[in-house]
């Protein structure tokens, strides 16, 4: 749709608006290049997922995200305004803006910097999502049949896809897949996750040893080992009867400290190094029984053990942090 109600171009998750002012101004090649920008807002659901997230930050975030794809795609052309992040741009929007709020806390003092898209609010209708979802989808086949593994697809649209047609689990029900010993039968639910819309089963008369490693590495900041802090606590509340090893690594190995809800509190714990993953693995390995869930919290970059444990890992990895892909083994959750 032409329009001058907008400054530059924009979309409401159904219909793309075009300032023709501003597309008059560019070349054919950087129109559809916008065209397409606008249109992958579209399609990932940019507009809905914003949720209470800051307008303008989040709208930064998700050029990141669609214009790393186009840069990914021969033939497509953005202008020289086009915000750009190499080094976050195959991430989900939700982890892109957690990185930029972080960098960002006085978000105004952008405002005069940033010119680019709008993502006009809309209701998330099931008849929407349900076009882009299948729509994706089908764009996936269509590539696929181009005789390639993977076809024409760009390395971070592919990554993405995912995270509309298959949102990422939260991590607390990826934590109770390892933590129930029982078949799900649903007879009860954990209440304190319902107003959350979190139904899982009741872990009533259970207890489960954990294995949870923090990383300390010189890579980890003060409020990045805070939010890991957070997430050990959020653990102990969640599920009373876990029995916690808590460990804490950078390049060696530092621990056990027994950790439960009656003494939340968390001792000093050592880093400030390089980051290896190994010790950690080693010594469970060396030390029987192994555990029966093992949970590393970290930024995921590091030397990983190149062989898999036999007990099972749940990866959680805080924002910007290693991608899901990268990681060899395991589960991830993705902190937000």
């Amino acid at each position: 749709m032409i329009t001058e109600d907008v400054e530059t171009a924009a979309t409401d998750g159904h219909r793309l608006f075009f300032n023709p002012k501003f597309m008059g101004e560019h070349t054919a090649d950087e129109q559809l290049g916008v065209l397409v920008h606008e249109l992958l807002h579209a399609a990932l659901r940019h507009v809905t997922r914003r949720h209470e997230a800051q307008p303008l930050l989040w709208n930064i975030a998700a050029d990141i995200v669609v214009n790393g794809i186009i840069d990914e795609t021969p033939g497509l052309t953005l202008p020289d305004s086009a915000v750009r992040d190499e080094k976050i741009a195959h991430l989900p929007v939700e982890e892109v803006y957690e990185v930029l709020r972080r960098r960002h806390p006085d978000v105004e003092k952008l405002e005069i910097l940033y010119i680019g898209s709008d993502l006009i609010p809309q209701d998330d209708t099931p008849a929407l999502r349900d076009h882009w979802t299948a729509s994706l989808a089908q764009a996936a086949v269509v590539a696929r049949m181009g005789g390639h593994d993977h076809g024409d697809l760009p390395t971070n649209l592919q990554r993405l896809l995912a995270t509309v047609t298959d949102p990422p689990l939260d991590w607390r029900t990826l934590l109770w897949r390892y933590l129930t010993r029982t078949p799900c039968d649903f007879t009860s639910y954990d209440r304190r996750f319902i107003s959350e819309e979190l139904y899982l089963d009741a872990m009533d008369g259970e207890s489960v040893s954990v294995a949870l490693c923090i990383d300390t590495s010189g890579s980890i900041g003060k409020e990045e080992l805070g939010r890991f802090l957070n997430e050990l606590r959020a653990i102990l509340r969640a599920y009373p009867k876990v029995e916690v090893q808590l460990y804490a690594c950078d390049a060696k190995l530092h621990g056990p400290w027994a950790i439960d809800l009656d003494s939340e509190s968390v001792p000093p714990l050592p880093g400030g190094g390089g980051t290896d993953f190994r010790p950690f693995f080693k010594h469970l390995k060396s030390n029987p029984p192994p555990p029966e869930a093992a949970i590393y919290l970290t930024d995921g970059h590091g030397e990983f053990p190149h062989e898999e444990p036999e007990f099972p890992t749940l990866w959680v990895i805080n924002p910007g942090g290693l991608g899901s892909h990268d990681i060899p083994f395991g589960e991830v959750a993705r902190m937000l």
